[in-house]
């Protein structure tokens, strides 16, 4: 294996890691960095086996919370309703994903189409950011001054079942390379009455079983076309994702809390039309 290959396969697992768990698609980003570069794995194996280190990152960081919801869940009502809330989320690109990822694969991952959907998704985002507004004190109703305004939600074990539903269909969209996982997410929680940083939040707490789910089908799909010179690519992919997704993890709730989506929106906006810019002039 030359030097070439290893310093391909860092730069796209550090975007891997440091993309993941925002709104601007990792998969869109990989796919275009790939093409651009010249790096490419059967299946996009290598792209997928090293979302393991995101997947490590976030659980790494979040394995106190994640702890006091399992210990909790014998007697607390609520966090059994929260964890209920994440597998019904899943569950509807768990389905989708299981009957045609194959199909996914061969017919929308396309340079074309992660530069249409980056660009789409960043417009969205704008104006969702723009929009849709951050919690709110409610008012009293019957005073004759105007309709009550309800408080957006802040906190992820008040997400009810069916608007989980809802988040878990939006989800799918996100099947499309250049849509964002997280991003689809974010939006539908937003859209259901979520604040920015909870609705990021829940997209982090669904993102576990969604990947891991993902990185499992696509190992047992494709471990017996593994070489060791691929495994040895795919451990330093791996560790490279892992530190960059943990900086994004412990750091990106405090950022969107603050600032909102803009600058993720105008990232996918600039890296979408680069992105044509290069396919038209370089193919």
């Amino acid at each position: 294996m030359d030097l070439v290959q290893i310093a391909k396969a860092l730069v796209l697992a550090v975007v891997e890691g440091a993309t993941e768990f925002i709104p601007v698609s990792s998969t869109g980003h990989q796919l275009l960095i790939g093409h651009f570069i010249g790096f490419h794995s059967p299946n996009n194996t290598f792209e997928v086996l090293i979302q393991l280190g995101a997947i490590l990152a976030i659980l790494f960081v979040y394995f106190g919370r994640l702890w006091s919801i399992a210990t909790a869940l014998p007697n607390d009502p609520r966090a059994r309703r929260f964890v209920l809330a994440i597998l019904i989320a899943f569950l509807p690109a768990a389905i989708v994903g299981g009957l045609f990822s194959k199909y996914i694969k061969f017919y929308l991952f396309n340079p074309w189409i992660v530069c249409a959907t980056l660009v789409a998704g960043g417009l969205v985002l704008l104006v969702i950011d723009d929009t849709v507004g951050e919690p709110k004190a409610a008012t009293n109703s019957g005073s004759g001054d105007g309709p009550t305004e309800h408080p957006r939600k802040t906190d992820v074990f008040d997400f009810s079942l069916p608007m989980a539903l809802k988040i878990g269909l939006f989800q799918c969209v996100a099947m499309i390379p250049g849509v964002s996982r997280s991003g689809a997410t974010i939006v539908g929680a937003m859209l259901m009455g979520a604040s920015k940083r909870s609705a990021t939040e829940f997209s982090f707490y669904l993102a576990m079983p969604t990947m891991a789910g993902a990185f499992a089908k696509d190992l047992l799909d494709n471990y017996k076309n593994l070489s060791s010179n691929d495994a040895l690519l795919i451990v330093i992919g791996f560790v490279a994702a892992f530190i960059s997704a943990l900086i994004v993890v412990r750091t990106v709730l405090d950022y969107v809390s603050r600032h909102g989506f803009w600058l993720f929106a105008w990232w996918r906006i600039i890296v979408g039309s680069l992105g044509f810019a290069g396919l038209i002039l370089f193919g």
